[in-house]
């Protein structure tokens, strides 16, 4: 996708189509969490100053999705700014581990599944900075340094922050609430900041394989 930034830089419509539908997706899911039902707002914002300032950019397909989240974030902190709120999930987590396997089911045991919606709404319920860099790195795709970046942070303290929310991700649907409905869309199963976290494997972390 780096080729497709240059000719985007150069005027290849196309490209930037191709740039748009392939980070459009996890941006939405990252400015919902923060703003809610103004996301699609937000992002169309977003990619109208991608489209103006496009020419000043400097990197590959792994900086412009860094350089995507963090010229998003900007424009949902202006509009957070502008109407004194903060990023809130209004659903009851207990409602939101309804999709999951029930106890007996021998794969839902070993991988924790929650639907999309479900999974942002979760995520949404973490304190902040957790939540963004659990959206950054594992939504986004980014790297712990470039996501450090779009959050004015150090990588380290972004990787501790993920390793955080998905402690508590996997604390939060360590214990099945009973026999579900059905589960649709294996999103939460394992991540890099949890594979290392001692006394928490891959079969038991949450991730959001799915999400992006």
């Amino acid at each position: 996708m780096s080729a497709q930034v240059r000719a985007a830089q150069e005027g290849d419509e196309g490209a930037f189509g191709e740039l748009l539908r392939a980070v459009q997706p996890g941006l939405l899911r990252y400015l919902g969490v923060l703003v809610g039902a103004e996301a699609e707002d937000v992002a169309s914002e977003t990619w109208l100053q991608i489209a103006r300032d496009l020419g000043t950019f400097q990197g590959d397909f792994a900086g412009f999705r860094g350089w995507v989240a963090a010229i998003g974030r900007n424009r949902a902190m202006d509009l957070l700014r502008s109407r004194r709120r903060r990023p809130v999930s209004t659903v009851p987590v207990e409602e939101l581990l309804g999709d999951r396997p029930a106890a007996e089911d021998t794969e839902g045991a070993a991988l924790t599944t929650v639907g999309t919606a479900s999974a942002l709404a979760l995520i949404a319920t973490l304190p902040r900075d957790q939540a963004e860099a659990v959206l950054l790195r594992v939504v986004m795709d980014l790297d712990a340094v470039t996501a450090a970046r779009v959050l004015g942070k150090r990588a380290g303290a972004v990787r501790m922050a993920s390793h955080r929310g998905l402690r508590k991700l996997a604390k939060l649907l360590d214990t099945p609430p009973g026999p579900a409905e059905t589960t649709t869309e294996p999103d939460i199963r394992k991540s890099p900041e949890i594979d290392s976290a001692s006394g928490v494997t891959p079969t038991t972390a949450p991730t959001l394989k799915g999400l992006r």
